[in-house]
């Protein structure tokens, strides 16, 4: 295999969580182009068939399916279901997550195991449920959507950043056990994108927006297709000797240490 070959997901089956909009939604758009038959997953029906709308305008036919990832039997009945109907997973991208900006001291205990089961627990309980399936077919992608928290921390964002630090560290011993049975975990993690979510302070005179473009060292937000070549490059051959890694897709943010070269 050569070339262009190596990032060829053309027979693969994908499963992204999450994807009904945002980051997941190009993530999962990016596989579906490279080749791969995609599936998605959410807890709202009206959501995903939304979702199905916005991917079959962009050309693509992308199944979904209602689940909630935090509960290991919904994870396991729908890994059985794609399996019955798709075909075995050979992709997974775990994407879903939720972040509650509240002070460390303020928050209670009960949104802090929401954030932890939601960001932390779930991509366990989802690479679990497709690792038999990977592993009867020698083979097998699990990608984990860290973030910049996974390394640094910032006001607020107390519980989300232990989840996804510690799903830095779920990535590296889940890569570290399951190497042998060809089946490489990584992760991705990207920096202050522009989506939907972030569209309030992306606005010219917000002081966060202007801390941003001035902070990262490209000079811009991330556009979602900044994401294709990274989520395909892990999900494909090309990646076959690589497992236990989190690649940053943050135009250079964790490489600079206070100001941004373009400041100076």
């Amino acid at each position: 295999m050569e070339g262009l070959q190596l990032f060829d997901l053309t027979g693969k089956v994908a499963l992204v969580t999450g994807a009904t909009h945002g980051l997941g939604m190009a993530m999962a758009a990016a596989l579906g182009k490279a080749g791969a038959t995609v599936t998605i997953c959410g807890r709202s029906q009206s959501r995903i068939d939304a979702a199905i709308a916005e991917y079959a305008a962009m050309g693509l036919t992308v199944k979904g399916y209602v689940c909630d990832v935090t509960k290991e039997e919904n994870a396991v009945k729908l890994v059985e279901t794609i399996r019955q109907e798709v075909g075995i997973i050979d992709i997974l991208v775990n994407n879903a997550g939720i972040i509650k900006r509240i002070p460390s001291q303020e928050m209670a205990v009960s949104e802090f195991e929401e954030v932890i089961t939601t960001d932390l627990t779930s991509p366990f309980i989802m690479s679990k449920a497709v690792f038999a399936g990977m592993r009867e077919r020698g083979a097998g992608k699990i990608i984990n959507v860290c973030s910049m928290m996974s390394e640094v921390g910032r006001d607020t964002v107390t519980a989300y950043a232990a989840a996804k630090g510690g799903l830095k560290m779920l990535t590296k011993n889940m890569a570290t056990e399951w190497a042998r049975f060809n089946i490489q975990v990584n992760g991705i993690g990207p920096g202050y994108f522009a989506t939907s979510q972030t569209a309030p302070i992306r606005v010219n005179g917000n002081p966060f927006n202007e801390f941003i473009i001035k902070r990262t060292p490209a000079m811009r937000w991330g556009d979602p297709e900044d994401l294709g070549g990274t989520i395909i490059f892990l999900a494909s051959p090309a990646s076959n000797f690589v497992t236990g890694q989190v690649v940053y897709v943050d135009g250079g943010i964790l490489a600079c240490l206070g100001k941004a070269a373009n400041e100076e």
